[in-house]
């Protein structure tokens, strides 16, 4: 009895330090104040278009390294692409910066935040936001069909950035870029100068598989062929989710074209839209691909495979197209 109380004794200072350890890192993962303040200033000032009173926020020394001019651009050029702050959640604190998840009208971002003795912003790092939270999905297991009828061309696919120059994103890097060629490898009847001088303009989007269509965005201007939207990447987009936990983002439609809800469940061929040319787009086509949660900014790309599909006339199971091929459905 009496070793067995001098044994539980002497576990007891490791216990404590052990707690401590614990309790010291959950208390520096809670935001401080000044960190609070400060970011909610910046966003208050970012949404109201106020450069200078977030330059104002600034250390001498960030000042110098980022002065007006390139701070009133910097933020201009944020806001053209992204839109304003719509939300904003403390995720840790990393490196000495205060990290913040952050949703803006058109995309997920991670504001980094530093903050000096005199409350002053001595840093600010901007970048997309991984959610590594989400499941790792290597490839998809539901089985999926084309989203189209006819033979459509693949002009970005494949694993090398030779092949498919959306490799070197992380979200879109299995993606597809997919259109219509006529025999002769031209992807319009005349000149090309209007979208509906394109075969692939207007053609009819159908659902690969069942799902829950969890994102609709439409509205989108069709850009003139050549001129592209940065500032609204994908454009009109479709994003469904199926059973298995996959993400399939379909993008570029027609303008006000897109005939499912958010919310809708849809079954396999059900036609969700027409393909058009809205967004970070030269001409009317189709951009796919699957990745591992709903808002593409933090998400992960998975490769996509088709479970019967035709390739330059020969039927192919369970195939992943790459630059260059010839697709219909079976």
């Amino acid at each position: 009895m009496t070793k067995m109380l001098f044994s539980i004794m002497k576990k007891i200072p490791t216990l404590l330090a052990l707690i401590l350890i614990i309790m010291t890192q959950v208390m520096a993962q809670t935001e401080k104040p000044i960190s609070k303040t400060v970011s909610a200033n910046l966003e208050k000032y970012y949404n109201a278009g106020n450069y200078q009173a977030i330059f104002d926020l600034f250390s001498a020394a960030m000042k110098g390294a980022l002065p007006v001019d390139k701070a009133n651009a910097f933020f201009g050029g944020l806001k053209a692409q992204s839109g304003n702050i719509t939300k904003r959640d403390f995720v840790k604190y990393e490196g000495g910066y205060a990290l913040y998840k952050t949703k803006f009208e058109h995309g997920l971002w991670a504001v980094k935040i530093a903050v000096d003795e005199n409350d002053k912003i001595s840093g600010l790092y901007v970048a997309p936001f991984i959610d590594e939270s989400l499941p790792k999905i290597e490839r998809n297991t539901t089985k999926l069909t084309l989203p189209f009828n006819s033979e459509w061309n693949v002009v970005w696919g494949g694993d090398t950035k030779e092949l498919n120059y959306h490799v070197e994103s992380r979200a879109q890097k299995n993606a597809f870029d997919i259109l219509i060629k006529n025999a002769s490898g031209r992807t319009y009847k005349t000149n090309g100068k209007t979208n509906e001088d394109y075969y692939a303009f207007g053609q009819q989007l159908f659902a690969p598989c069942a799902g829950e269509v969890v994102l609709v965005t439409d509205g989108v201007n069709d850009n003139v062929p050549g001129v592209m939207n940065p500032a609204q990447v994908t454009g009109n987009t479709v994003i469904i989710k199926t059973a298995n936990g996959e993400f399939l983002l379909f993008a570029h439609f027609k303008q006000n074209s897109i005939v499912v809800k958010q919310g809708q469940q849809v079954k396999q061929g059900d036609p969700l839209g027409l393909c058009g040319n809205s967004g970070n787009s030269s001409e009317p086509h189709l951009h796919f691909h699957i990745q591992n949660g709903e808002e593409m900014m933090g998400a992960t790309g998975v490769k996509c495979y088709f479970d019967q599909i035709v390739v330059n006339g020969q039927l192919k199971t369970d195939y992943s197209p790459i630059q260059g091929e010839r697709i219909r459905n079976k």
